[in-house]
Protein backbone atom coordinates (compact mmCIF):
# COMPACT_ATOMS: atom_id res chain seq x y z
CA UNK A 1 0.00 0.00 0.00
CA UNK A 2 1.25 3.70 -0.68
CA UNK A 3 0.23 6.43 1.48
CA UNK A 4 -0.40 9.55 -0.61
CA UNK A 5 1.14 12.35 1.81
CA UNK A 6 0.31 16.10 0.31
CA UNK A 7 2.88 18.79 1.44
CA UNK A 8 1.32 21.91 1.88
CA UNK A 9 3.96 23.92 0.82
CA UNK A 10 1.87 25.03 -2.21
CA UNK A 11 -1.38 25.11 -0.57
CA UNK A 12 -3.42 28.40 0.16
CA UNK A 13 -2.05 29.47 3.24
CA UNK A 14 -4.70 32.03 3.57
CA UNK A 15 -6.95 29.59 3.91
CA UNK A 16 -4.74 26.49 5.43
CA UNK A 17 -6.73 24.35 7.86
CA UNK A 18 -9.77 24.45 4.64
CA UNK A 19 -7.00 23.05 2.58
CA UNK A 20 -5.85 20.54 5.39
CA UNK A 21 -9.00 19.00 5.88
CA UNK A 22 -10.16 19.18 2.40
CA UNK A 23 -7.90 16.60 1.59
CA UNK A 24 -8.84 14.50 4.88
CA UNK A 25 -12.23 15.05 3.78
CA UNK A 26 -10.63 13.31 0.61
CA UNK A 27 -9.14 10.15 2.43
CA UNK A 28 -5.93 11.23 2.95
CA UNK A 29 -4.55 9.96 6.54
CA UNK A 30 -0.87 11.43 5.84
CA UNK A 31 0.27 15.23 6.06
CA UNK A 32 3.54 16.10 5.49
CA UNK A 33 5.10 19.39 6.44
CA UNK A 34 8.25 21.03 4.37
CA UNK A 35 10.07 22.92 7.36
CA UNK A 36 12.83 25.30 5.51
CA UNK A 37 15.14 27.65 7.15
CA UNK A 38 16.89 29.71 4.26
CA UNK A 39 20.23 28.77 4.67
CA UNK A 40 20.29 24.47 3.86
CA UNK A 41 17.77 25.28 1.13
CA UNK A 42 17.40 28.54 -0.57
CA UNK A 43 13.76 28.99 0.83
CA UNK A 44 11.91 29.98 4.31
CA UNK A 45 8.78 28.10 4.96
CA UNK A 46 7.32 28.07 8.60
CA UNK A 47 8.22 26.52 12.03
CA UNK A 48 6.93 24.88 14.95
CA UNK A 49 3.57 27.04 15.04
CA UNK A 50 2.44 25.85 12.19
CA UNK A 51 2.30 22.31 12.95
CA UNK A 52 0.76 23.12 16.47
CA UNK A 53 -2.38 24.85 14.69
CA UNK A 54 -2.51 21.49 12.14
CA UNK A 55 -2.16 18.90 14.88
CA UNK A 56 -5.67 18.69 15.79
CA UNK A 57 -7.48 18.91 12.70
CA UNK A 58 -5.17 15.90 12.12
CA UNK A 59 -6.04 14.25 15.20
CA UNK A 60 -9.67 14.82 14.83
CA UNK A 61 -8.96 12.39 10.58
CA UNK A 62 -6.68 10.10 12.79
CA UNK A 63 -3.78 11.28 10.47
CA UNK A 64 -0.07 10.73 11.08
CA UNK A 65 1.93 14.54 10.99
CA UNK A 66 5.07 14.33 9.18
CA UNK A 67 7.51 17.39 9.58
CA UNK A 68 10.55 17.50 6.89
CA UNK A 69 13.36 19.74 8.56
CA UNK A 70 15.66 20.64 6.01
CA UNK A 71 17.02 23.09 8.28
CA UNK A 72 20.96 23.75 8.69
CA UNK A 73 20.84 22.43 12.56
CA UNK A 74 17.61 20.55 13.37
CA UNK A 75 19.02 19.25 16.99
CA UNK A 76 18.03 22.66 18.15
CA UNK A 77 14.45 22.05 17.21
CA UNK A 78 13.69 18.98 17.89
CA UNK A 79 12.09 19.13 21.19
CA UNK A 80 9.97 22.08 19.84
CA UNK A 81 8.71 19.78 17.14
CA UNK A 82 8.09 17.13 19.08
CA UNK A 83 6.08 19.06 21.12
CA UNK A 84 4.10 20.90 18.24
CA UNK A 85 2.50 17.38 17.76
CA UNK A 86 4.84 15.49 14.87
CA UNK A 87 4.12 11.51 14.60
CA UNK A 88 7.60 11.96 12.47
CA UNK A 89 10.56 13.84 12.21
CA UNK A 90 12.85 14.14 9.54
CA UNK A 91 16.22 15.07 9.21
CA UNK A 92 19.10 15.35 6.55
CA UNK A 93 21.99 12.85 6.09
CA UNK A 94 23.88 16.30 4.96
CA UNK A 95 23.61 18.18 8.07
CA UNK A 96 23.91 16.15 10.97
CA UNK A 97 27.56 14.91 11.57
CA UNK A 98 26.35 13.18 14.76
CA UNK A 99 23.68 11.17 13.17
CA UNK A 100 23.19 8.42 15.34
CA UNK A 101 22.61 11.23 18.12
CA UNK A 102 20.13 12.91 16.31
CA UNK A 103 18.21 9.84 15.81
CA UNK A 104 18.22 9.00 19.01
CA UNK A 105 17.21 11.92 20.11
CA UNK A 106 14.39 12.19 18.06
CA UNK A 107 13.27 8.28 19.53
CA UNK A 108 13.65 9.72 22.98
CA UNK A 109 11.27 12.41 22.80
CA UNK A 110 8.85 9.52 21.58
CA UNK A 111 8.55 10.19 17.85
CA UNK A 112 9.42 8.64 15.22
CA UNK A 113 12.80 9.34 13.48
CA UNK A 114 13.60 9.84 9.48
CA UNK A 115 16.37 10.50 7.66
CA UNK A 116 16.18 12.10 4.17
CA UNK A 117 18.85 12.10 1.63
CA UNK A 118 19.26 15.27 -1.45
CA UNK A 119 19.41 13.84 -4.94
CA UNK A 120 23.15 13.28 -5.15
CA UNK A 121 23.88 11.93 -1.80
CA UNK A 122 24.84 8.43 -1.91
CA UNK A 123 22.43 5.62 -0.16
CA UNK A 124 26.22 4.57 1.64
CA UNK A 125 24.91 7.50 4.15
CA UNK A 126 21.88 5.08 5.01
CA UNK A 127 23.64 2.14 5.23
CA UNK A 128 24.76 2.41 9.18
CA UNK A 129 21.59 4.40 10.57
CA UNK A 130 19.06 2.22 9.02
CA UNK A 131 18.44 -0.13 11.89
CA UNK A 132 17.84 3.24 14.05
CA UNK A 133 15.00 4.52 11.38
CA UNK A 134 11.59 4.32 11.12
CA UNK A 135 11.28 6.44 7.69
CA UNK A 136 13.79 7.12 4.75
CA UNK A 137 13.22 9.70 2.38
CA UNK A 138 14.70 9.61 -1.27
CA UNK A 139 14.85 13.40 -2.42
CA UNK A 140 13.69 13.00 -6.51
CA UNK A 141 14.42 17.15 -7.00
CA UNK A 142 16.86 18.94 -5.09
CA UNK A 143 15.05 20.71 -1.89
CA UNK A 144 13.55 24.01 -1.54
CA UNK A 145 10.82 25.33 -3.70
CA UNK A 146 7.39 23.21 -4.56
CA UNK A 147 6.55 22.52 -8.24
CA UNK A 148 10.07 21.04 -9.44
CA UNK A 149 10.59 18.38 -11.96
CA UNK A 150 11.00 15.00 -11.00
CA UNK A 151 14.66 13.34 -11.66
CA UNK A 152 14.32 10.01 -13.46
CA UNK A 153 17.64 8.45 -11.52
CA UNK A 154 15.42 8.95 -8.42
CA UNK A 155 13.37 5.26 -9.34
CA UNK A 156 16.32 3.24 -9.42
CA UNK A 157 17.69 4.95 -6.10
CA UNK A 158 14.18 4.14 -5.07
CA UNK A 159 14.54 0.52 -6.42
CA UNK A 160 18.04 -0.10 -4.45
CA UNK A 161 17.18 1.63 -1.47
CA UNK A 162 14.23 -0.87 -1.19
CA UNK A 163 16.00 -4.19 -1.68
CA UNK A 164 18.98 -2.86 0.83
CA UNK A 165 15.77 -2.25 2.95
CA UNK A 166 14.35 -5.64 2.69
CA UNK A 167 17.63 -7.97 2.57
CA UNK A 168 18.01 -5.95 6.05
CA UNK A 169 14.98 -7.09 7.45
CA UNK A 170 13.43 -3.90 7.65
CA UNK A 171 10.59 -3.48 5.52
CA UNK A 172 7.80 -3.84 8.66
CA UNK A 173 9.87 -1.17 10.54
CA UNK A 174 10.82 1.56 8.08
CA UNK A 175 8.99 3.60 5.91
CA UNK A 176 10.49 4.60 2.31
CA UNK A 177 9.01 8.16 1.44
CA UNK A 178 9.52 9.91 -1.48
CA UNK A 179 9.30 13.40 -1.85
CA UNK A 180 9.51 16.00 -5.02
CA UNK A 181 7.54 15.60 -8.53
CA UNK A 182 5.59 13.11 -7.58
CA UNK A 183 2.40 13.03 -9.92
CA UNK A 184 -0.09 10.75 -11.40
CA UNK A 185 1.72 10.31 -14.35
CA UNK A 186 4.69 9.03 -11.95
CA UNK A 187 2.97 7.76 -8.73
CA UNK A 188 2.35 4.26 -9.50
CA UNK A 189 5.79 4.23 -11.16
CA UNK A 190 7.18 5.17 -7.66
CA UNK A 191 4.97 2.75 -5.75
CA UNK A 192 6.42 0.30 -8.00
CA UNK A 193 10.04 0.75 -7.36
CA UNK A 194 9.15 0.29 -3.63
CA UNK A 195 7.95 3.19 -2.00
CA UNK A 196 5.40 3.15 0.61
CA UNK A 197 4.87 6.94 1.62
CA UNK A 198 4.58 9.80 -1.94
CA UNK A 199 4.29 13.39 -1.12
CA UNK A 200 2.76 15.45 -3.17
CA UNK A 201 2.72 19.14 -3.44
CA UNK A 202 1.37 20.58 -6.50
CA UNK A 203 -0.46 17.26 -7.55
CA UNK A 204 -2.58 18.03 -4.76
CA UNK A 205 -2.42 21.68 -4.27
CA UNK A 206 -2.49 23.20 -7.42
CA UNK A 207 -4.24 26.55 -7.98
CA UNK A 208 -7.71 27.25 -9.22
CA UNK A 209 -8.26 23.04 -8.65
CA UNK A 210 -10.55 21.03 -6.33
CA UNK A 211 -8.35 19.09 -4.25
CA UNK A 212 -10.90 16.37 -3.78
CA UNK A 213 -10.73 15.45 -7.82
CA UNK A 214 -6.50 16.05 -7.40
CA UNK A 215 -6.29 13.37 -4.97
CA UNK A 216 -8.93 10.76 -6.90
CA UNK A 217 -6.95 11.08 -10.08
CA UNK A 218 -3.92 9.88 -8.00
CA UNK A 219 -5.55 7.30 -6.70
CA UNK A 220 -7.21 6.37 -9.78
CA UNK A 221 -3.37 6.42 -11.07
CA UNK A 222 -2.67 4.01 -8.46
CA UNK A 223 -5.31 1.84 -9.15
Amino acid sequence: MLHIAPSILTADFTRLGEEVTAAFDAGIRWLHLDVMDGRFVPNISFGPLVVRSLRPIAESYGAIVDAHLMIADPDRYLEEFAAAGCDYITVHAEVCPHLHRTVQQIRSLGKKPGVALNPATSLTALEDILPDISLALIMSVNPGFGGQRFIPESLNKITRLRRMIDERGLSEKIELQVDGGVNKDLIAAVRDAGATVAVTGSAVYAPGRDRAEMIADLQKALA
